[in-house]
């Protein structure tokens, strides 16, 4: 064990300075650069559907990237909000962004899906990816830009997501989160000034629990500690596109733990993607993250909570009041809320017995949709996803006495 901590304390070392260089990956908040591609330039105009790029500001100041996409069969032009289908909002996963749910074909993708179905989509992405923006005042390579959790990405970047679409289209959402986005989702939705403006939720692989977390790799990083690890050190920026990021994930290989296939290691054996699309799809992906985000997700694996970011006892009382960070009461989502929650068995992620304990929790009785094959990236690159999944999906939306019509 030590000498595999020094191992990985070694390649973190060597390659530091590799994290925080300039990098194409990166943007920089509040200076000059050149214009870079948007997502509706690289993967949703290309593909015949109208697509509009919005920028809008959170309230601690960072600056996220929105994209609103319609049918390409659509006679509607932007500009005739009220003649628009109800507004969708896709919130994606860790290390993802805006791109994943385009990332297949128009037959395939939910945000081509949704659109051709007369859904106003809108497409999220949260502080840090590559379609965001930056910060008003700190660069990317001022740790207080990545001074942040999940829990600023539900209570800011989610909360300033719907109250924005929600001013541009004066109606309520739809949510679809997958995994982070349905950590993010659930937590905001114990807010009353946030879950108010929502219609009805659809989560893929859904999260609020996961100490019954089965992936190897994950389990290896947080026997490990990587998470405090890096933070320890003074890496603020986690990303796995850059020399450092390889660097780490292969320094946690050995012959105990097979990383021939990396990605089964870390979200579970997927059955139905195509394996001939991963160079495109490593195309996209992953996108940057904090290290205090990934911490606060080895916190749940490790204490088995769903609570706010756990600073230790003496700063807990500094920022929370008490010794022990509060919980997100999943009791206090309203009942009335709709919700339809798919999951898998296949799922190292969102594992089955922690569905199950946020479940208990809920107030309501969620439809569910449960597929026994899937992992964890199935549920947004399945090829049969759009039976699987989509369909019963877009059949609970348009279940709603408001928006039967669609």
């Amino acid at each position: 064990m030590a000498r595999r901590l020094l191992a990985a304390l070694a390649a973190i070392s060597i390659t530091v300075s590799v994290l925080f260089g300039d990098s194409v990956d990166c943007f920089d908040g509040g200076g000059k650069s050149e214009p870079q591609p948007t997502l509706c330039d690289e993967l949703i105009l290309p593909a015949g559907y109208p697509c509009s790029e919005y920028m809008i500001q959170t309230k601690d100041g960072f600056l996220l990237g929105l994209q609103r996409v319609s049918s390409s069969s659509s006679s509607l032009r932007f500009g005739h909000a009220g003649e628009r289908g109800p507004p969708v909002l896709l919130l994606h996963g860790l290390f993802m962004a805006g791109d994943a749910w385009f990332l297949n074909t128009p037959e395939q993708s939910l945000g081509f899906i949704l659109a051709d179905q007369g859904f106003d989509v809108w497409v999220g992405n949260v502080r840090g990816t590559r379609w965001s923006h930056g910060h008003r005042s700190y660069s990317v390579k001022n740790k207080k830009f990545w001074d942040w959790s999940w829990q600023e990405l539900a209570l800011y970047d989610m909360a300033e997501m719907i109250n924005y679409i929600y001013s541009v289209t004066n109606s309520k959402l739809f949510i679809v989160g997958h995994s982070q986005g349905t950590i993010i989702s659930f937590a905001a939705f114990t807010q009353p000034d946030i879950v108010e403006k929502v219609e009805a939720a659809a989560l893929l692989s859904p999260i609020s629990y996961l100490d019954h977390a089965t992936a190897p790799l994950v389990l290896r990083m947080v026997s490990m500690h990587i998470d405090q690890m890096v933070l320890t050190m003074g890496i603020h920026q986690l990303n796995f596109k850059s020399e450092w990021g390889t660097n780490l994930l292969v320094s946690l290989c050995d012959t105990r733990l097979s990383c021939g296939d990396m990605l089964s290691s870390i979200t579970g054996k997927n059955c139905c993607f195509n394996d001939s699309r991963v160079a495109y799809y490593l195309d996209q992906e992953p996108h940057p993250s904090s290290a205090k985000n990934l911490n606060h997700l080895f916190q749940m694996i490790r204490e088995g909570t769903f609570s706010k970011y756990d600073y230790g006892k003496l700063k807990n009382v500094k920022v929370y009041g008490k010794f022990k960070p509060p919980k997100f009461d999943l009791s206090r989502i309203p009942k009335s809320l709709p919700l339809w929650m798919a999951y898998g068995g296949n799922d190292a992620l969102a594992d089955v017995t922690d569905v199950k304990h946020t479940l208990q929790e809920l107030p309501s009785t969620p439809e569910l949709v449960y597929l026994e094959n899937y992992g964890h990236v199935d549920f947004i690159l399945s090829l049969q996803a759009r039976q699987d999944l989509y369909d019963p999906m877009i059949n609970f939306f348009k279940s709603s006495g408001k928006y039967s019509s669609i």
